[in-house]
Formats: structure tokens, sequence, C-alpha cells
């Protein structure tokens, strides 16, 4: 008997089912001598037992472990004759027989599946010769050597360019199985572009390809040289990285993706590209644990890369202690690739805590402050500034951590001596950052107050004031954004800087004038002047001369009418913009030209409509302030009338007198008054808007109202018009309402000094004499009080009768 097998292995039903393709090609036979009668397979370790009968030593042994295990007799199992003896001799002929004929019948098949390997061949016949190496390799290791030795893996390289899907994939398998455990083979497939390619079909749609492709390249990485190669073609370690984090891919072949990268890190150039690509970890673990020159690498590389804000959180508590301490050691290369990672890491509020947690502090100081042979260069010092102009930013409380031994902290005024030196005796790079490490200082409540007296002792205002006139736009911005924080807190001292030199002043209006939308710099510029003590008349007038009012106005107007647009910074500029116009109506007593600005551009009327900026509490309170100076004015602006002489007779006998009669005067003032001119309340319209802001929520805005309102019942004044002009826009119950709140001291006090004004009135006084609650609120701002409120309290009670008018508990203050 004989039997035809396509790849001569030993179970021809394995083969697919296009295999009768090649059957019908001459191959040498298999004689029934060649086949274990147990296995029904070709034998390759034959042995002959007693009786004569050769088989498969495996099968053979199986057999007899199996009759001892059952107890059965041993027999031979072609015969059932029992045996005396287990013994087995091999049959090294019949071996030899086999291995030759293998051979030859090898060669033929493996020449029939070279003549399928080409781009003309039929798909089944390219398939099943794909199939049969895929066997004869997996048969024995030794195969692979000589499907190497007959040139066939170019051939099967050259199948990912068929046009088949099929054959694509079965071509990738077949790579794959070739170079298994095969360091030769796998040499070979790295020349040309092979491997290019097949990191081509990871970017397939069709899953099948990906997955033979991802396989094939796992198994590629296992050597060192194809690692260097695979890390090398453009987008493969991108590509594998997407596919580690897939939520569709096969989990398997995420394993397999995550599993080839894991042996692309050998390189580190594939260690920067992974990181490049999200995937951290490799190179945080080499900085952790690799060598000296390894962490120095993977530092440096770190300082390169642009990272996410979580990422940077992540590394911070991964190496920043690390990092810190490479900063800390003496090599200047080393210390200079942690510098540039720790700055890459700590531009984040999150990460910046961090590595605050971790002791960054003192060395950064110490860097900054070193001489000698620890002395940093130029270019590391300001990364060193840099980076305490990030931690510093971070929001954390820097009047409670130490730096070094003497418990010192960075608001120490030996410490802020010493930035301000070096503020002063560095160039503009160091200089921004360092101001912006001030800027942070200035910004914090638990901090600025120590940085002011600081600054105060060092009498360093006039050269931080001097900075706003820097070229460089950084800078400029870093020293704005400073003084704007220190404002508050020392407005004299920056006003009488500014007001010494004109230059500064005008550097500061030439920013917030720029038509170029709404920049960070000019409502930092705007912040600062708006925060200087606004009854500074040598400010305002200089303020005058520069124009900066009349621009302020415009910049409003443009606002309003949208020819502004918004952005983050429209609400802090517009606010600042308030203030200063608002300055001008402080000082209108002392400076004409102020009355003539206001009048030149109807700025009461401005305020007015501003009253209504719904959510803009500051803008409101402004305008309410503003109103309430302007309206004080009023009184001094209006213009009475000239009374004629009297008639002839009338001099001699008063029957021929009659009062004379002028039309046209203002109610409160008794003159002729307009919004405009004379900044009447009154005349434009403004009491029933300032009512409506008594309910408003910021308190702020409420007592801002309140003060423009009680100026129509001021002295000065017709009171009594003025609280007719209150009752008839329905104020009395509001003000009343406020005395009954008493959210603040200011607030009570202003509402006791108005409701002791409306109760003059004898309706009013009546009517309210009734409601226990007024009284209730009188009578504790007249226990509690401070000395004047009780006196206008005391006065409130006697209209009410709960205080007899000879009580004299105060004297009569009129």
């Amino acid at each position: 008997m004989m039997s035809s097998s396509w790849d001569g292995s030993n179970d021809p039903g394995s083969q697919s089912d296009d295999s009768f393709l090649f059957e019908r090609m001459h191959i040498e036979p298999i004689y029934d001598a060649f086949v274990c009668p147990l296995t029904k397979q070709v034998m390759r370790d034959p042995v002959t037992l007693e009786n004569g009968q050769t088989y498969e030593r495996e099968a053979i042994e199986k057999w007899f472990k199996e009759c001892r295990e059952s107890g059965r007799k041993l027999v031979c199992p072609l015969t059932l004759r029992e045996l005396k003896s287990t013994e087995m001799n091999p049959s090294m002929a019949l071996r030899n027989t086999i291995e030759e004929w293998t051979t030859r019948n090898e060669a033929a098949q493996l020449d029939m599946a070279r003549r399928s390997l080409n781009t003309g061949s039929p798909e089944k016949e390219t398939l099943q010769a794909l199939r049969y190496v895929q066997h004869i390799c997996q048969r024995s290791r030794s195969n692979k050597h000589v499907v190497r030795s007959a040139g066939l893996i170019p051939m099967i390289v050259d199948m990912l360019k068929s046009s088949s899907r099929k054959v694509r994939c079965r071509a990738l398998e077949t790579l794959r199985i070739v170079v298994e455990g095969d360091d030769e083979n796998k040499e070979l497939l790295a020349e040309g572009d092979t491997v290019r390619t097949v990191v081509k079909f990871l970017s397939h749609e069709l899953s099948k390809e990906r997955e033979e492709a991802v396989s094939l390249l796992y198994e590629l990485s296992k050597s060192e040289t194809l690692c260097e190669k695979i890390g090398s073609i453009n987008g493969s370690i991108l590509i594998l990285v997407g596919m580690t984090s897939s939520k569709s891919e096969d989990l398997s072949t995420v394993e397999k993706a995550d599993k080839t990268l894991e042996n692309l890190e050998k390189y580190e150039n594939n260690v920067r590209q992974m990181a490049e690509n999200g995937r951290l970890q490799p190179l945080l673990t080499h900085l952790l644990e690799g060598p000296p020159e390894t962490k120095l690498s993977m530092a440096g590389i770190l300082g390169e890369l642009v990272l996410d804000n979580d990422v940077k959180v992540l590394v911070a508590r991964t190496v920043g202690s690390s990092l810190i301490d490479i900063m800390k050691s003496g090599n200047m290369q080393s210390r200079e690739a942690a510098l540039k990672a720790l700055n890459q890491i700590s531009s984040c509020e999150p990460s910046a805590k961090v590595l605050i947690e971790a002791g960054i502090l003192s060395p950064l100081v110490n860097d900054l402050f070193a001489v000698g042979p620890h002395l940093l260069p130029t270019r590391l010092k300001e990364v060193s500034a840099t980076i305490l102009a990030s931690v510093v930013n971070s929001g954390e409380d820097f009047d409670s951590i130490p730096l070094g031994p003497d418990h010192q902290t960075l608001v120490s005024e030996d410490i802020v001596h010493k930035l301000l030196h070096l503020i002063s005796n560095t160039g503009p790079a160091i200089e921004c950052k360092l101001l912006q490490v001030l800027v942070g200082l200035a910004s914090s409540p638990t901090t600025v107050l120590s940085l002011v007296s600081a600054i105060k002792s060092s009498g360093a205002t006039i050269s931080l004031v001097q900075f706003i006139e820097a070229p460089q736009k950084d800078l400029r911005l870093a020293s704005i954004k400073l003084l704007q924080n220190l404002s508050p807190h020392m407005g004299p001292e920056l006003a009488d800087a500014l007001r010494g030199s004109v230059g500064q002043l005008s550097s500061l209006v030439k920013v917030i004038s720029e038509n170029i939308g709404i920049t960070e710099e000019q409502a930092a510029a705007v912040g600062l002047l708006a925060d200087l003590p606004e009854r500074d008349l040598g400010l305002t007038r200089q303020l005058l001369d520069e124009g900066a009012f009349f621009m302020a106005i415009s910049k409003v107007i443009a606002i309003r009418q949208g020819e502004i647009r918004g952005t983050r910074f429209v609400t802090p500029f517009l606010e600042g913009l308030m203030k200063i116009v608002a300055r001008i109506t402080y000082v209108l007593a002392d400076e004409p030209d102020a009355v003539a600005l206001c009048r030149d551009q109807n700025l009461a009327a401005l305020f007015i409509e501003l009253l209504q900026t719904n959510g803009l509490d500051n803008v409101q309170m402004v305008s309410a302030i503003a109103l309430e100076n302007l309206s004080l004015e009023s009184k001094n602006l209006t213009k009475l009338p000239e009374m004629p002489e009297p008639a002839f007779c009338a001099s001699f006998f008063s029957c021929f007198s009659k009062p004379p009669v002028i039309t046209g005067l203002c109610r409160i003032h008794r003159g002729k008054c307009s919004l405009k001119e004379t900044f009447c309340l009154y005349e434009g319209q403004a009491v029933l808007k300032l009512v409506a802001l008594l309910d408003h929520t910021n308190v702020n805005v409420v007592e801002a109202a309140l003060a423009a309102l009680c100026t129509v019942i001021d002295d000065g004044v017709d009171i009594e018009q003025g609280v007719m002009v209150l009752c008839e826009a329905e104020g009395v119950k509001p003000i009343l309402d406020v005395l009954l709140e008493k959210r603040t001291d200011n607030l009570r006090r202003r509402a006791v000094w108005a409701v002791e004004r409306l109760l003059r009135t004898d309706d009013i006084a009546y009517e309210v004499s009734g409601d226990q609650n007024v009284s209730t609120a009188l009578v504790d701002a007249f226990q509690h009080g401070d000395y004047r409120t009780r006196q206008i309290a005391e006065r409130a009670l006697k209209h009410v009768d709960k205080i007899p008018n000879f009580s004299g508990i105060f004297p009569n203050m009129g």
C-alpha cells in the first residue's frame, strides 16, 4: 500500500481542503514500512520488538505504559500476542531510509512551494504553499534553516504585497512562524523595507491583518537589533502605544502590542518616542532605577517633553524627589538636565505643590543666591528662577515653609532683599521670572504684608516702578502685575513714585490705550491705577495732563457699545476703567479742569447708565460713589436766580411790592440745575435707579447707593424737598429696610443718618412711630453705635417721641 501527502507530514488529514491542487504533482510514495501501525504516521524513531514488529518509539512506550497501568498482559498491539520482554531495538537502517525519503520529498515539496509563491499563482495555490512552509517549520526547527537556504523568506515577504487579504494575512502568519526562535531568520527579515511594511499593517482597518502584524512584530522585537529597527520606523511606536490603550482591540492583540513595547524599551530613543506619545512609565522607571548615565539621559528627555497637566502631576509624584536629588548634585550636566525636567513638570499648580512637599524650595533658592564654585551659569539661573516662579504661583502658604536651618521663609526680609538685589543686577529674562516670584507672593493675603514690609525697608519701590518702561513685554507685564498687587497696601508710596517721573505714568497710560482688544497687561495696568489713592490731587492732575481720563471714558463707551469684544479680562478691565474715571469726581472742589471734563463728557449720565449693569457689582458700586461725589458738588454749581430790583413805588409803599415769581428752579438746590452742568441727580432722574439698588445682595453696592441718595437730603439743600423726592421715588421704605437689616456697621451708620433726616417730616415720623421694628433698630443704634451715630439716633428717636425733647443726654449738635 502506498499513499500520497502534500507536505509529507504525519497527518495528511490535517491539511487544508485545497491540498488536492498539489497531490496531482509527482511526489515519492510513502511505503507501508515507513508508517507506524499505532499512529498511522511516518516514523521518526522506529524501534523493533522481540517479535520483529516495528513501531514509533514514543507510541509503543505509551502502549506498554497503558498495559501496566490497566493490569493487562503485555501484548503486541498488531498481533495481540503476549510478549516476554519490552526490550526495543532501534531500527537504524529504517530510520536512515525514512530520513533520506523525507529529505527528498521535502525538497520536491519546497520546489513546488517556491513555484507557487509568486503574484501570478492562483490564491488557493499560494495559500497552500504558505501553509506548507508553516508546517515544516513547526515540525522541526532545523527546517527553518532549510526554508532560509531555499530562498523562501524573500518570496514570502513579497506575498505581503498581494491583492488578496487572505494571502497577506497568511504571509504575516508564516513569517512569524519562520522567525520564531531563529535569530538568523530575523536578521534576514530586518533587511530592506520588510519591517516598515509590517508596521504599515498596524494601521489597517481589517483587524485580522493588524493582529497578525503585531504578533510578528512582537516576535521580531525579541531581537535587540530589530528593536532599534522597529523604533526607527516613523509612527511605529505611536501606533503600538495607541493599540495598548484601545477599547475596541482584541485583548490578545493589546497584550502583544504591550509586550512589544516592553521589548523596545531597550533603546533610549524608543523610550523617548514612547514618552512623547504618552507612555511615560518606561522613562520614569529608567530614571529611578537606571545607572547614573541613564538617569542623566532620561532627565534630559523629560526636560524636552511637552506634558499634559495630569501627566505632570504623575511625573512629579513618581520622580520629583529623584530629580531634586540630581539637581543638588555637584555635576553641572546632571544639574542642568534635572532643572530642565523640573521646569517642565512644575508649570501647573498641583504638580508644583507636589514638588514643594518634596523639598524643592531650599535648593532652588540656594542655586539663585549661590556664589563661588557652586555658582550656576546664567542660563541655568533663569531656569531656576522660572521654576521658583511656577511653584510660588501655586497658592501655597509660603510664610510657613522654612528655607534651611535658620527657619527663614521666602518672605523673610533677608530673602526678599536678596531677590530684589538680584532683580536689579541680572538680565531681563531672570528679572522677569524673579518679578513673577514676587507677583505670586503678593497675590497671597498671608504673604503680601511681609513682602510689602520688606520692599519698604529695602527702598526698592522706585526701582520696581521703573520696570514699567521696560521694552520687553513679559518683563513689563510682571512688573505691572506686581505693582497692581502691592497698590492696595502701599498706594501712597506708589503714587509718589509715579508722580516723581512722568515716564512711568505715561507708559501705563500708553499700555491701556493700545487698541489690541483687552490683554492681561492692559487689565493689570488699569488695576494698578485704579487702586491708587483716589484723593491724590497731584496724581489726578498728572493723569489729566496725560489724557488718561478721556482715554478711559472712550474705552468704557467702546465696551458698552460692543466695539471692544469681551475676553476673560473684560470684567476687571471695565471695573478698573470705572475706578480711574471715578477718581476725577474726588477733586471737583480743587480742580476746575475736573469739573470741565465731567461736563464735557457728560459723566453724570454715564454713571447713571452704568448703575443698571446687572452682574457687575463693582461697576454699579463705583458709579454710585461717583454720583455721590458729583451730587455733593451740585449745590456749589447751581446758578441761583438774580432777584430783580423793586419798582420805584414799591420802595416807599410795601403795598405795591409783590414777591417775584421765578420758574424752572431745582426743587432741591433752589437754582437752575441740569444733569450735565451741575450734576443734579433729581434733574437726571437718577433717584429712582439708586433706590432700586437698595435691595442689592452686595452690601457695598447698597452702601454706595444709599450714600448717593443721602446727598439729596444733605445740609445745604432743601431737605424737605429732598425728602419729598425720595417719597415720590418710593425710597422711604427701602431706606428703613436697610436700617432694619443691620448688615454692616457702616451701612447702619449711614442708614441712621438718612432715617433721621426722613423723620424730620411730620407725616413720615407719625407713620414710622407705630413701627416697633424701626424704633427697636434706632434704640439699638442709640445704645451700641459710635458717638456720632448715638447722637443722630437720639434725634431720630425724639422725632418719633421715643425720647423726650428735654432729655439732654447729648449736647445739641444742630
